[in-house]
């Protein structure tokens, strides 16, 4: 590569992650990243022979999460998850605490069953509502949905298929989804415990200690359980469709493991699942795929072909070398100290130029330093971690907390980044250091 490309490619990259950050305007992350992709094609940093090679590499990653968010959009349609905010409130029974951790709980399960940037997508709303249904204070909003948004991102962890880095560097690095949640699992899940107490112990004097216990009412709005519903608001959900959608949901999340163990490709049971619910909501209400088309985000199989396209000229540029030659030694010094340097180094990264790129970049340096199969796979995992829980300091860190940031903007709630910051800062570390020592404890002692 001559100095002229070596030049270009640190440029496109830093003009990128700018643009992917800032968004002006709103513009759509994937027109950066084309922009950019295209730029380098022309230029020849990246050969055209190796389109077809980066397109088998994200095309089933990207796919498995677009048929996720088919999912979660005929949910809503179905009117699950306005289902789960009423008797969310329900349940906590005037306990401002309890519905901390329903909240916490709520978001766990929302980027497990479905992906990280998704579950921003659906519980910020729910969370904004159940504030505004309380009547909450500015101050007394700021623990849910901080800690909503924090949880949501970091539970991508335990799983490959929550999150779209994720499920790409697991196709590089030729693992598949029960080997990687075996790994994975418990050490992230540790991690994200801690999140959540050090998150509750921060907020706690904030989180107010009574609600009120029925203010359903004074929104119109009753306990949808079918059997206690006045008969007006029961026409308002298909409790056959709404059970018949969760159950194919469930079925087919887990159908991912066995997909694995069975050497199926993942994107296939992702996209069987869509299309039945998709037809199931159709036999049950004629209702057509006009709003799935409007608004599934198809841009993204576009921006992680293209993303993809810019890292491969960074590696091309010499940058995995770079990477490569700094971490040496720490291979050499043992397994907690390469888990360490992984950790650490996709903390940085993804602070300073989001986890989307760093992941990848992250996954390029693990392969290209020569370790056997084992020391592959712990080093993906401390990337893992780093990219999904220590990326968190910073708003930049992933995409869904940019996403999350707009929302809140767009419903009038401010929250700065120095408010942001000054919670990250005391809680991320420690669940990062506690993530990172339980993933080499784990596979020391355990596995």
């Amino acid at each position: 590569m001559s100095d002229y490309q070596m030049w270009l490619t640190v440029g496109v990259f830093a003009i990128t992650v700018i643009f992917l950050m800032w968004r002006p305007r709103g513009i759509n992350e994937s027109i950066s990243t084309t922009a950019g992709a295209f730029i380098l094609l022309a230029a020849g940093v990246v050969p055209l022979t190796d389109l077809i090679t980066i397109f088998n590499i994200v095309s089933g990653a990207a796919v498995t999460i677009l048929s996720t968010i088919v999912m979660s959009l005929v949910l809503d349609s179905v009117g699950v998850f306005r289902w789960v905010a009423l008797n969310l409130i329900e349940r906590v029974n005037g306990s401002g605490r309890k519905l901390f951790w329903y909240v916490i709980l709520l978001c766990f399960l929302m980027t497990i069953f479905f992906n990280n940037d998704g579950s921003i997508l659906i519980t910020t709303p729910i969370i904004i509502q159940i504030c505004s249904m309380l009547k909450l204070k500015p101050h007394q909003k700021i623990p849910y949905l901080l800690s909503g948004a924090l949880i949501a991102t970091a539970s991508s962890a335990p799983i490959g298929v929550s999150n779209l880095a994720n499920l790409i560097a697991l196709n590089i690095v030729g693992l598949d989804l029960n080997s990687y949640t075996l790994i994975m699992f418990v050490p992230s899940m540790i991690g994200i415990a801690t999140i959540a107490m050090l998150l509750y112990l921060y907020f706690r004097k904030q989180i107010p200690v009574t609600i009120s216990r029925n203010p359903a009412r004074d929104y119109s709005l009753v306990n949808i359980h079918p059997l206690q519903q006045p008969t007006e608001s029961r026409t308002q959900i298909d409790w056959w469709l709404f059970r018949v959608s969760i159950c194919i949901v469930v079925l087919f999340r887990a159908g991912f493991f066995l997909a694995a163990s069975l050497g199926i490709p993942l994107e296939y049971v992702a996209i069987t699942g869509a299309a039945l619910i998709v037809f199931v909501r159709w036999y049950r209400t004629r209702t057509g795929i006009k709003d799935i088309v409007t608004k599934t985000p198809w841009h993204i199989l576009l921006f992680a072909f293209s993303i993809y396209i810019i890292v491969k000229s960074l590696d091309n540029a010499g940058l995995t070398a770079a990477l490569i030659n700094g971490l040496q030694p720490f291979a050499g010094m043992g397994e907690a100290s390469l888990i360490a340097a992984f950790g650490l180094l996709l903390t940085l990264l993804s602070n300073i130029v989001n986890n989307l790129p760093s992941v990848m970049i992250g996954t390029l340096a693990v392969l290209g330093m020569g370790l056997d199969p084992q020391h592959v796979h712990l080093a993906y995992m401390a990337t893992i971690i780093g990219s999904d829980i220590g990326s968190l300091l910073t708003p930049v860190g992933t995409l869904a907390t940019l996403i999350w940031m707009f929302m809140l903007r767009s419903s009038k709630i401010h929250i700065t980044w120095k408010q942001y910051m000054r919670v990250t800062f005391i809680v991320i570390p420690v669940g990062l250091i506690v993530s990172l020592a339980s993933l080499y404890l784990w596979t020391q002692y355990v596995i």
